[in-house]
């Protein structure tokens, strides 16, 4: 009886470097060069102890790299002519997912970079932010959180990533307005070398330095309003009877403060032209 040829999966092979594409969906976008020549060395002394994965690729002969593009970058410096490779049977949304996974497994991405390659898979599946963190193994807090760090211009980020500021302080000034804020707070935690507590410390005086509120007119409740119409009157009274009487108001925080100005001499009279008998 015959039976159907299984489909190569998690086999081994030796595969010249040169049919290797990068994947389209890589989403490290840095790379550390020394790092790399360091990893080339030991490869060149001792080989390569983990093979990188692939994918058939879309041309014949072709394999696109699913994992491992570090180690394949360190191998072609190393001068490698062939290295093993892992043949898996994933689809592009798979192999994308299988990429990121691996690299924040290793924590080898930046957060911004961890945070492209989440978006990118998000659209990849079609599926919610909460569908996505179980698939990734992450909690939804985690995913969003770093989501979030997105809402950072790429200047912003690429300060960051340059500066070797951590996620926490990418995620402290986005409570900040867009734009110069951001930029100043961000620039601020590199000249004083704050950690991440202290830049959040920063931001939270940033928020409390706010412009005094536009004094309103204090309303009067009923009875003090009777008051206030007694005094005016009595001014009046003493003013129609030729005292020159003047009030002045002031309104502070919860009250109305009146001064009335009375004169203890007469007023002086001006001088002029006079009758005589």
């Amino acid at each position: 009886m015959l039976t159907a040829r299984p489909k190569v999966q998690g086999k081994v092979l030796l595969l010249p470097v040169e049919k290797i594409v990068p994947s389209a969906h890589q989403a490290r976008t840095h790379f550390d060069e020394q790092e790399i020549a360091r990893l080339a060395l030991s490869i060149a002394q001792n080989g390569l102890l983990q093979p990188v994965s692939v994918r058939p690729g879309r041309e014949k002969g072709e394999y696109e790299l699913v994992a491992g593009e570090r180690r394949l970058r360190a191998c072609k410096l190393a001068g490698l002519a062939e290295i093993p490779a892992i043949l898996t049977q994933r689809d592009e949304s798979q192999s994308a997912a299988l990429g990121l996974l691996e690299n924040i497994q290793r924590q080898g991405l930046d957060p911004f970079e961890q945070a492209r390659g989440i978006r990118e898979v998000i659209t990849l599946w079609g599926c919610t932010q909460e569908e996505a963190a179980k698939r990734l193994g992450l909690a939804q807090p985690t995913l969003n959180n770093k989501l979030r760090l997105l809402a950072l211009s790429d200047e912003q980020q690429n300060y960051c990533v340059a500066n070797g500021l951590t996620e926490r302080h990418a995620r402290a000034v986005l409570r900040l307005p867009e734009g110069e804020p951001r930029s100043r707070a961000l620039a601020r935690f590199v000249e004083k070398k704050m950690n991440a507590r202290q830049a959040d410390e920063y931001v939270e005086q940033c928020l409390s330095q706010k412009k005094p509120a536009r004094r309103r007119p204090v309303p009067m409740v009923r009875d003090v309003r009777i008051f206030v119409n007694t005094i005016n009157k009595a001014v009046r009274l003493m003013v129609d009877a030729g005292v020159p009487a003047r009030t002045t108001r002031r309104e502070g925080e919860g009250f109305v403060e009146y001064t009335v100005r009375i004169p203890t001499e007469p007023a002086k009279k001006t001088a002029g032209a006079g009758c005589s008998a």
